[in-house]
């Protein structure tokens, strides 16, 4: 007996969110998304019973949660990382066709959906434990353990038990927002923990002090109540492009909104004709980043689980020191150090004084984190474009169903996937390797609200398709005919 013959009696029996039956409304889609936002927003401001007012240890996921959603002491503290690492070895485990399923059969669907389930229910406890027991990072509160008389293990326990309880419930939230709204759960709380960042970035108002959003320091800079050097010196172009001005933050998230626009808009248009309908004609874009922006996720999420690999065993175990050293919850030096990503200036920029690392260690690093994201992102696009349907077999069946065909050619979908052939898996590797620098770039140079770079491609990229995908349901919605010449 085959581990589907096995495991099929659990993985049928998960939990899902019903399917809807028939056509959603538009208006009833945007409800579902609103209303998902929103209670996502609730639970990220209610904070976890049990735990200490302040914890010394800081954000478990530091830089990465911008990527990872959620917030740091609330219920979602998780966020989306139990779902993204769970996602990483599905992929890994079908590229390697290690899992023997057929995603075009049903009853392997489900199998499918119900592994994916219990992987993230396993990420929970794997992730959310060490959380727990590692000092400092979720500390467990004195006065609330001898008030309960349950000493602190006790309420440890409560804490992990509300952890897991959200890492839940934002499992569910993603499939109803996939299901019954618009775009994606996963896309949609990257959206919005990395808006309120950026909000934060512009006009938060920290008394004009060094935390201050753009808007209000340089208003504090025209007005007086801010002082920086002279322009004309080298201690003021460094205050006003690296300092408080934010100058260079500022360019570079405008740049990367505009790269990842114009490289969401370059695309290669493959003629359609409809088989049956006479003039009826259409065009296949395969864009320069064809996989999206989501494999992104993957690579980073790894190298964030490569990063928590190290802070537990050195809270745990200790490190050797070629392994790792560790200065108040930062790596400084051995393997780990060189596997970290580069997360901003301060990472990098020693000729200026922000880092006090040699400057051979800091290339190697760089070096190490471009080989990881261009290499990364690119094998995570050929695995996402296989794995979601957007290969060249899985298109080729989808536009024979659709009955449409490519002018000149035999309608077959054999000869339509030669075609795609030609196309799609070199823009898929093009287009990865191409986001991966991306990200690298934009962490490097530091953008408004120190959202990490990977967290704004991300953010410019969903809200674009979601913006195509709202075009898309709103012309469904008017012509009914073209929802069923489409499947839509």
């Amino acid at each position: 007996m085959g581990w589907k013959e096995a495991a099929e009696p659990v993985l049928t029996r998960m939990p899902a969110v019903a399917r809807p039956e028939g056509h959603v409304p538009f208006r009833r889609k945007l409800g579902w998304t609103a209303g998902i936002l929103v209670m996502y927003f609730f639970l990220t401001n209610v904070t976890m019973f049990g735990l200490q007012t302040q914890a010394a240890g800081g954000d478990f996921y530091g830089r990465f949660r911008s990527l990872l959603a959620g917030s740091q002491g609330s219920i979602l503290q998780l966020g989306i990382g139990p779902i993204v690492t769970a996602s990483i070895v599905l992929q890994l485990l079908g590229g390697a066709d290690l899992l023997g399923l057929d995603t075009d059969d049903p009853r392997d669907q489900i199998l499918y959906q119900g592994l994916q389930k219990l992987l993230v229910v396993v990420m929970i406890c794997l992730t959310g434990l060490p959380m727990v027991l590692a000092g400092g990072y979720l500390p467990a509160s004195q006065q609330v353990a001898q008030s309960l008389g349950i000493g602190l293990g006790g309420v440890k326990g409560i804490i992990f038990a509300q952890m897991f309880v959200g890492g839940i419930l934002i499992l569910f939230m993603d499939e109803i927002v996939s299901k019954w709204g618009v775009g994606s759960g996963v896309g949609l709380f990257i959206i919005a923990g990395v808006s309120q960042q950026l909000v934060a970035g512009l006009f938060s108002w920290e008394s004009l002090g060094a935390t201050s959003g753009l808007f209000p320091t340089w208003i504090g800079i025209l007005t007086g109540a801010v002082d920086i050097g002279s322009p004309l010196s080298p201690g003021g172009l460094s205050d006003i492009f690296l300092g408080q001005g934010q100058l260079l933050a500022l360019i570079t998230t405008l740049l990367i909104f505009g790269i990842v626009v114009y490289a969401e808009s370059v695309r290669v248009e493959i003629p359609l004709s409809h088989a049956r309908v006479k003039g009826a004609r259409g065009r296949f874009p395969v864009k320069l980043i064809y996989a999206s922006v989501l494999p992104m996720i993957l690579v980073r999420a790894l190298q964030a689980n490569i990063q928590f690999l190290g802070q537990i065993l050195n809270n745990w175990t200790g490190l050797p020191a070629w392994a790792g050293t560790y200065s108040q919850g930062q790596v400084t030096g051995g393997l780990f150090y060189y596997l970290a990503p580069i997360q901003s200036r301060g990472d990098w920029m020693w000729f200026l004084g922000l880092t006090s690392q040699e400057p051979a260690q800091i290339l190697l690093r760089v070096l190490i984190d471009l080989t990881f994201m261009v290499v990364g992102g690119a094998i995570f696009a050929v695995f996402w474009v296989e794995t979601t349907g957007m290969g060249p077999e899985s298109t080729a069946q989808q536009i024979q169903n659709s009955g449409m065909q490519i002018p000149g050619f035999r309608r077959n979908p054999q000869v339509i996937e030669k075609v795609m052939e030609r196309y799609i898996p070199q823009v898929t590797i093009i287009g990865g390797a191409l986001v991966g620098l991306l990200a690298v770039m934009a962490n490097m140079l530091g953008t408004i609200g120190s959202v990490s770079g990977t967290g704004l491609l991300l953010t410019v990229s969903i809200t674009y398709k979601l913006y195509e995908e709202i075009a898309e349901e709103q012309l469904m919605e008017m012509h009914p005919m073209m929802r069923n010449m489409f499947g839509g």
